[in-house]
């Protein structure tokens, strides 16, 4: 499995990365694995747009918004 060394970490990042290990009942290393795997499966807003701007767009008709804004202020 590969491994990630990272030099010149601010103590204070370090000191505050340690304590939410620590209450989680982690280690530092536990702790950096979860949040990374979670970083990894959230794509970034450069990646959402590629994806969106391959998606066939989408048509909603006039009538549809019209009774969609109309409904709204009714319902205040």
């Amino acid at each position: 499995m590969p491994n990630v060394l990272i030099r010149d970490l601010d103590p204070a990042v370090h000191s505050v990365l340690s304590a939410r290990a620590e209450a989680r009942g982690q280690s530092l290393q536990q702790y950096l694995t979860t949040e990374l795997t979670q970083l990894a499966g959230r794509p970034t807003l450069t990646e959402m747009l590629a994806e969106l701007e391959q998606r066939a767009p989408r048509r909603v008709p006039r009538e549809a918004i019209l009774k969609a804004i109309h409904d709204g202020r009714r319902a205040r």
